[in-house]
């Protein structure tokens, strides 16, 4: 059985800005050798990548969504020509004050990946 490996995309992956959102390219930026190591993990390693990420009102008037996703397919695609594709993505669009059970750190979104 392959082992998982769950992502956390903002403050993993990309740099976070204080505003929480990353709902323009300006706001985009990658940590400091993320390709190199997330591709050799995918290519060296039995693991499975999964994405998991909290979007704090995602398809809101506070953060709608044809501003998340240019950016969000920008990044997967980025990885993916590095060799990098994740299998599953999770997005909780709620916001914290909802506490949601699919919200991280609860882990109501993932599970398939988990046994009874």
């Amino acid at each position: 059985m392959k082992r998982v490996l769950f992502i956390d995309r903002d403050r993993t992956i990309i740099k976070e800005p204080s505003d929480e959102q990353i709902d323009s390219f300006e706001k985009l930026e990658f940590y400091p050798n993320v390709f190199q190591y997330l591709s050799k993990i995918a290519n060296e390693l039995d693991f499975e990548l999964v994405m998991i990420t909290n979007q704090d009102g995602l398809g809101t008037e506070v953060y709608p969504e044809n501003t998340f996703w240019p950016v969000h397919n920008f990044i997967l695609k980025t990885f993916l020509t590095e060799g990098v594709s994740f299998t599953e993505q999770f997005i909780d669009p709620t916001f914290a004050k909802d506490t949601a059970p699919t919200r991280k750190p609860n882990t109501e979104l993932l599970t398939n990946y988990s046994s009874s």
